[in-house]
């Protein structure tokens, strides 16, 4: 990689670990469903826009099904399980559930894609549960009661990340990947409109429920999904996936220096035994 790539990454990561912090301040003031709603909405506005100057083509007729599959999955469901989560759980605690995705891809892939489950994942996987379960039980003391109840939903939103990695790579393949970042969050934003209507706002929002909304948005979704993209193409897909590995760090970060939360060295432990496992999961071997 070169020394543009890094920094692309590192910019990734910082804004994924971020989103955290942006849904930490939206979500409490307008609710799960329009935090996701909106995030969707002007996200993809943003990309639609990017992509008429670039002139990139979408192809609706062929891949609409897959767009819909993929916004419900990928988007819709998991952006609003964090967003409730998130009201219940410090941001730095989503993070680092976060990073479990790679975890419940490589399950999902050996039970619906015939992929090789080797010993050193398995390992892995039980490292990793073993550390979430560390930050968990760490983390389950002085919270509201809905703490466990988040932690699942943050589980869950993973489980949906994963779920739509391996629809991808089953049913997608076809799919230009940057076609797939705008079309599926648009069409998950039109889908929760009716969710949204059957949740009441407040009766005034501040500016700064405004501005992290749109920096949920833009940064979060729109510009996360170029970078992404632009990354995969240059570095491949198993590089740019080691952006797991910075985002707990981010999040941390900001999350300690926004919000005021504490980040105690047991969430540290807990975070490296995920990371470990995650490591463990994902490494590939090298062409001979």
């Amino acid at each position: 990689m070169n020394t543009i790539n890094i920094l692309k990454l590192f910019t990734l990561a910082a804004i994924w670990g971020g989103s955290f912090i942006f849904m930490r301040i939206v979500a409490p003031a307008i609710g799960a469903i329009m935090t996701t709603n909106m995030r969707l909405l002007i996200a993809s506005f943003i990309l639609f826009a990017y992509y008429a100057l670039r002139s990139i083509y979408v192809d609706w007729k062929s891949s609409w099904k897959q767009y819909v599959v993929v916004g419900l999955v990928n988007s819709a469901i998991p952006f609003t399980l964090y967003a409730f989560a998130i009201q219940h759980i410090p941001a730095s605690y989503a993070v680092v559930l976060n990073t479990t995705t790679p975890l419940f891809a490589a399950l999902l892939a050996w039970i619906w894609l015939d992929e090789g489950m080797t010993w050193k994942k398995m390992a892995g996987l039980v490292i990793a549960v073993f550390g979430v379960a560390f930050v968990v039980r760490v983390g389950g003391a002085g919270f509201d009661d809905y703490f466990y109840v988040a932690v699942a939903a943050c589980l869950g939103a993973t489980i949906c990340y994963a779920l739509a990695g391996v629809y991808v790579k089953k049913y997608a393949t076809h799919v230009k990947p940057l076609s797939m970042a705008a079309s599926s969050q648009l069409i998950a934003a039109i889908l929760m409109v009716p969710l949204s209507v059957f949740q009441p706002l407040p009766q005034s929002i501040g500016t700064d429920i405004i501005v992290n909304l749109l920096g949920l948005a833009i940064l979060s979704s729109a510009v996360a999904y170029i970078l992404f993209y632009q990354l995969v193409a240059e570095i491949g897909p198993t590089r740019t996936m080691t952006v797991a590995y910075l985002m707990p760090v981010f999040g941390m970060i900001w999350a300690a220096i926004f919000l005021g939360e504490t980040i105690t060295s047991s969430m540290i432990f807990g975070t490296a035994l995920v990371l470990v496992g995650v490591a463990l999961v994902i490494q590939t071997k090298k062409p001979q």
